[in-house]
C-alpha cells in the first residue's frame, strides 16, 4: 500500500537503556531477558514471559488488576519497575493453582460468583491468597482491607467476600484433615495395585 510508512513504531516515552533481568516466576526461573532499564515489571511479565494473567487496567495503581506476590507481598505491577524485583520471587495468578488443583481462592470464586466479567479477578485472587497466608480465618473487616485496593464494577464484594470464607473453610478442613492423618490417604481404593 502506498502512503504507509516503513519506519518502526516510536514509542511515546523514551526507552532506557538495555538491562539484564532475572526472577523466579511462578516456580519457574527466568534468567537473562534483555530489558529496558526503566521498564515497569507489569510490561516485563506480560511481553517477555508470557504471563497474561496480570491485567493492564489504570497503569496508576487505583484499580489493583496488576497485582502479583514479591517475595509473597502483594505489590502493584504497574507502578513496579522490573529492575526492582530482579532475583525475586514472582506469584501471578497463574501460579497459585497446585498442578491441575486450583488454589481454594480460585475455585471459590468460581462457585460463588466472586467473578462477573473476570477483568479484576487476578489482581484480586492474588492479594486474597497473600491475606490467607497470613490468616486462614479473617473476618469481613479484614477481608475488606485486604482487598480496598482492588476495584470491581461487578459483584459488588458481597460475593468476593464469601469467596473468601468459603475459602478459608476449605483451607481450615484440609488442616484439620492432615492433622488427624498419619498415612496418605489412597486416591484410588479399591484398586488392586501390582506389585513391582
Amino acid at each position: 500500500m502506498s502512503g504507509m510508512s516503513n519506519t518502526p513504531h516510536v514509542p511515546m516515552i523514551p526507552t532506557g537503556e538495555k538491562a539484564s533481568w532475572n526472577a523466579i516466576i511462578n516456580s519457574r526461573i527466568f534468567d537473562n531477558i534483555n530489558i529496558d532499564s526503566n521498564a515497569i515489571l507489569l510490561d516485563v511479565l506480560r511481553d517477555s514471559t508470557g504471563m497474561l494473567g496480570v491485567k493492564r487496567g489504570c497503569d496508576l495503581g487505583t484499580c489493583g488488576c496488576c497485582a502479583v506476590l514479591i517475595d509473597g507481598v502483594p505489590k502493584l505491577s504497574c507502578l513496579t519497575l522490573a529492575a526492582e524485583t530482579k532475583g525475586k520471587e514472582i506469584t501471578t495468578v497463574e501460579g497459585l493453582a497446585d498442578g491441575a488443583h486450583l488454589h481454594p481462592i480460585q475455585k471459590t470464586f468460581a462457585e460463588c460468583g466472586g467473578s462477573q466479567c473476570g477483568f479484576c479477578t487476578p489482581g484480586f485472587l492474588v492479594v486474597i491468597s497473600a491475606l490467607l497466608n497470613e490468616n486462614n480465618n479473617p473476618d469481613d473487616k479484614e477481608i475488606k482491607d485486604a482487598i480496598e485496593g482492588n476495584l470491581c464494577r461487578c459483584t459488588g464484594y458481597q460475593q468476593i467476600i464469601e469467596s473468601v470464607h468459603a475459602a478459608a473453610n476449605i483451607l481450615n478442613s484440609k488442616e484439620e484433615v492432615e492433622d488427624n492423618t498419619t498415612a496418605k490417604i489412597d486416591p484410588h481404593p479399591g484398586i488392586d495395585r501390582v506389585q513391582e
